[in-house]
């Protein structure tokens, strides 16, 4: 398998995964310690240059064993309900922990004011509901805003400016529901449009932030930029990203809190996993891993997203050594991709997926009994280290018995 020194293998530093993963047991997600260093330096410089706060959006990447490496460069956490706040308040304490739920639970909502410091609405019934009890813990409240600007491209599934969406207060929305009592509960506004995207969706969206709610922004005290920002992507444009937060502060006077998850844990990871079984179905090769799709990496089936995966590329059908990647599963569907290999696969290799801190170990699962794979770091020395394995017990857990 030829070097790949493609951004998600660059931690390699042109070691093959042979060589550096022989050892592991598979499937295995590994995190990658300096990746995480050098995203978190990034963030912290732009939040030195322009005086943004920037927090981890946990729903991205929640491996609270690896909070250490990341907290000195992060003024907190994003939390979307109460257990990641408490995470969050108890894994990086002394940050702060801002949470936003499409819908507060009524029997949860004390016990979230016990970690959450900024706390989100996104509605102004939500707002009315819970804020009074909200402002009364010192909390500082805010409410999230539908701009009404799609830039999702081919992102549709993720669009929260979709129309109908659920996500946000549309101005209309505002206009008729909002009354001068609940204005003065709220200090900032929060908007979260953007999926793996550039500064430049982001400009548009802020234009039409400021059109539909700039004149309400004076009165607040912070914006929340939101999520989806690629900052730590190579090629980001990190200086429309600059003025768009110098924009914000000048204009309205506000704190700019930037929430991404993504550039958090950006090709700070990667999922090892070996061939099973090589088998031909008419013109089609196919290779089933020990890895699934469905419960290892749901969002290629989800999005769909195809992973990156080292020495390979993506490929259609025409290729000479042209392989169907798919998992053990019974799921007809549980198939990764079809990928080029510049050689055969057999039964045993390893195969090394890459950008796999993000979206993985917190939304993976257990379907037709697949054992969740174990999780190791990857020390700035070389090391890897054990941070968790799983075995029976938890997949009975995770089925209730």
């Amino acid at each position: 398998m030829r070097p790949d020194a493609r951004p998600p293998f660059a931690g390699l530093a042109g070691r093959r995964p042979e060589a550096v993963f022989a050892g592991l047991p598979t499937p295995c997600y590994v995190l990658d310690e300096a990746a995480l260093r050098r995203n978190g330096e990034i963030l912290r410089d732009l939040a030195a240059r322009t005086g943004c706060r920037v927090l981890l959006a946990q729903k991205a990447f929640s491996n609270f064993n690896l909070y250490p490496i990341l907290a000195p460069y992060l003024a907190g956490t994003e939390a979307s309900g109460l257990f990641e706040a408490r995470l969050g308040a108890e894994e990086m304490p002394g940050k702060e922990v801002h949470v936003f739920c499409a819908a507060y639970r009524e029997d949860e909502f004390a016990r979230l004011l016990q970690y959450a410091d900024h706390i989100v609405f996104n509605s102004p019934r939500q707002l009315a509901k819970f804020g009074p009890a909200a402002r009364r813990a010192g909390k500082s409240l805010g409410l999230r805003v539908n701009p009404e600007c799609s830039t999702q491209g081919a992102h549709e599934i993720y669009d929260p400016c979709a129309p109908g969406s659920r996500l946000g207060t549309t101005r209309a929305q505002w206009d008729a529901q909002m009354t001068p009592e609940l204005l003065d509960l709220l200090d900032g506004l929060h908007f979260h449009t953007l999926c793996e995207q550039d500064s430049d969706a982001l400009e548009q969206t802020l234009t039409a932030v400021a059109a539909r709610f700039g004149d309400v922004l004076p009165r607040m005290q912070w914006l929340n930029f939101g999520g989806g920002h690629h900052i730590t992507r190579p090629g980001y444009d990190l200086e429309r990203l600059v003025r768009c937060i110098r924009r914000a502060q000048a204009e309205w006077g506000v704190t700019v809190y930037l929430e991404p998850g993504e550039a958090c844990a950006l090709n700070a990871g990667y999922l090892a996993s070996r061939v099973l079984d090589v088998l031909q179905n008419g013109g089609t090769r196919i290779a089933v891993l020990d890895a699934s799709a469905a419960c290892h990496m749901p969002d290629v089936l989800e999005m769909p997203y195809r992973p990156p995966l080292y020495g390979a590329e993506a490929a259609d059908d025409t290729g000479a050594k042209v392989y169907r990647l798919a998992g053990p599963t019974c799921l007809a569907g549980d198939v990764i991709g079809d990928y080029g290999f510049d050689a055969p696969l057999a039964e045993g290799d390893l195969l090394l997926f890459g950008d796999m801190a993000i979206y993985t170990t917190c939304k993976n699962n257990t379907f037709n009994g697949m054992p969740l794979p174990a999780i190791y770091a990857l020390r700035e020395g070389g090391a890897l280290e054990p941070l968790r394995t799983f075995g029976y017990e938890d997949f009975k857990t995770r089925l209730g018995t």
